[in-house]
């Protein structure tokens, strides 16, 4: 891939995934496990980069939080958020 022309995917390891979140590695886990109560689904699925070694695609990370700070923000106004918010927050990769 060129800088000019095309976007680069990013990958975040857990590291990286923590700091960007501010959410713990065994939250991260948590939220990615469909048998965990705090399984989250609308959470960024983790890509395989090779044994044993798993990255997250900040693009989609990025848009998950911006989601989540619209949810947020309109509970706290009271008002709905848009089904857009949520599509862009459940979306697959």
């Amino acid at each position: 891939m060129t800088i000019t022309g095309q976007a680069l995917h990013k990958i975040l390891r857990l590291k990286g995934l923590k700091l960007k979140t501010g959410i713990s590695g065994s939250s991260i886990y948590n939220k990615i496990n469909p048998r965990n109560k705090y399984y989250d689904p609308s959470f960024p699925k983790p890509i395989r980069l090779g044994a044993g070694t798993v990255g997250w695609l900040e693009a989609e990370v990025d848009a998950w939080l911006e989601a989540q700070a619209q949810i947020s923000r309109a509970k706290v106004s009271g008002t709905k958020p848009s089904p857009a918010t949520y599509a862009a927050s459940a979306s697959p990769r």
